[in-house]
């Protein structure tokens, strides 16, 4: 039996995924001046704390690139794969 449109969508997986980290982040900094779910803004920072700028005169070029991962990215990225093994 077909699992359906979903079930074989790789950019509903990735749509799922992307969702689950962004509403992660956010809900671990709503958690953050909570005393009792502070822990789920626990994370760590890793990329580019600088910016590299490439300036040629008439164009300039600025690459950068930060990650944070926390526990609340972590629990909504199982709960975004949860849900696509459901659909």
């Amino acid at each position: 039996m077909s699992r359906g449109f979903v079930g074989k969508n790789n950019w509903a997986l990735f749509l799922l995924l992307l969702a689950g980290i962004v509403l992660g982040g956010f809900i671990g900094n709503l958690a953050a001046g909570v005393s009792g779910l502070s822990w789920l803004n626990y994370g760590q920072s890793f990329g580019l704390t600088n910016p590299i700028v490439f300036d040629i005169g008439i164009l300039v070029i600025t690459f950068g690139l930060s990650i944070r991962i926390t526990i609340a990215s972590i629990i909504g990225v199982l709960i975004a794969i949860i849900i696509y093994r459901l659909l």
